[in-house]
């Protein structure tokens, strides 16, 4: 997948105005900090590159959904961020809010309230920095299934989740009691959210970057994007092998 135009997702039959707030979970991507999990093979600079393209490629997804506004929940200190000058850049034009909270479950929760503060009575889709597949076409399709349900969630394959839209994104309440970055998070939030009472409508399984061989597989995906060939310019994991992958 890669991101295609607003002129391209109307083409496709997709709607020009789906009014929704593209909300990025986001962390500055300084070495040491982010894609850990790539090092080894990967250095810790490496990654980081890695990451910032991961996140300008998702940027420049979101920005593309007609009438749909991104916003990012950042932490971290870009100032010692890989591509920093580009991201600076794509921050601004996205416009951005610090995240809030202590455990990544009441971040995401404040994040999604903070954006129904912002742009009251808008539905809301998160998304990461993890899934760099990602295009317009998918993303408006994300958010054309909260007109029939309360909530919409993307399982990702590790068992987490990559997306999470709401209709109404002061209802994020529930999932700041999740335990994340477990291989039942996707689960938990499943239930967590149900059991408040949304109608929750699954969305299609997407492999986030994690792994060597996450980055690999998803790179192969979207030849041609920053991602891709950050991850080509790494020597070490384009020469791991799937099962040397850690």
């Amino acid at each position: 997948m890669r991101a295609t135009t607003a002129a391209g997702a109307a083409a496709a039959g997709t709607t020009a105005g789906t009014a929704a707030t593209l909300l990025v979970l986001a962390k500055a991507p300084e070495p040491g900090r982010v894609k850990t999990r790539l090092c080894p093979p990967a250095s810790a600079e490496e990654a980081a590159d890695v990451a910032a393209a991961a996140l300008l490629d998702t940027l420049d997804a979101t920005a593309a959904v007609p009438g749909g506004r991104t916003l990012v929940a950042f932490t971290g200190r870009l100032a010692g961020a890989a591509r920093r000058v580009e991201l600076r850049r794509a921050l601004v034009r996205a416009g951005g809010i610090r995240q809030r909270g202590d455990g990544l479950g009441e971040r995401i929760a404040a994040a999604h309230a903070d954006a129904a503060a912002r742009h009251p009575g808008v539905p809301t889709l998160q998304v990461g920095m993890d899934t760099p597949q990602l295009d317009v076409l998918l993303l408006v399709e994300c958010v054309d299934r909260l007109r029939g349900a309360d909530a919409v969630l993307g399982p990702a394959r590790d068992g987490g989740w990559w997306a999470l839209g709401l209709r109404d994104p002061r209802g994020a309440g529930p999932v700041a009691d999740v335990p994340m970055s477990r291989a039942d998070t996707g689960e938990r939030t499943l239930h967590a959210l149900r059991t408040a009472g949304l109608r929750v409508a699954l969305l299609p399984e997407l492999t986030d970057v994690d792994t060597a061989e996450d980055a690999r597989s998803v790179a192969a995906d979207v030849p041609g994007s920053r991602f891709a060939r950050a991850v080509e310019r790494v020597e070490a994991l384009r020469a791991a092998s799937f099962g040397d992958a850690r």
